[in-house]
């Protein structure tokens, strides 16, 4: 289960969440809002290495490396 970084679309909130899928909807733990997934930390490998041309955005991801 992956900790991804979200935003909230109603109070813009920078939060970490742990989910069970990428996808999943996340709610803001302040406000209740809408979140959304926020592609600016550090991108780190399941092995725990940097990876080297990772956007974040595991949709288009061909995988990790």
């Amino acid at each position: 289960m992956p900790i991804l970084q979200y935003k909230c679309k109603k109070c813009n909130k920078q939060f970490e969440e742990l989910v069970k899928r990428y996808d999943d909807p996340v709610t803001c733990p302040d406000c209740g809002g809408e979140a959304e997934r926020s592609y600016c930390g550090e991108m780190y490998s399941a092995t725990g290495k940097k990876t080297k041309k990772c956007s974040g955005n595991c949709k288009t991801c061909g995988g990790c490396g």
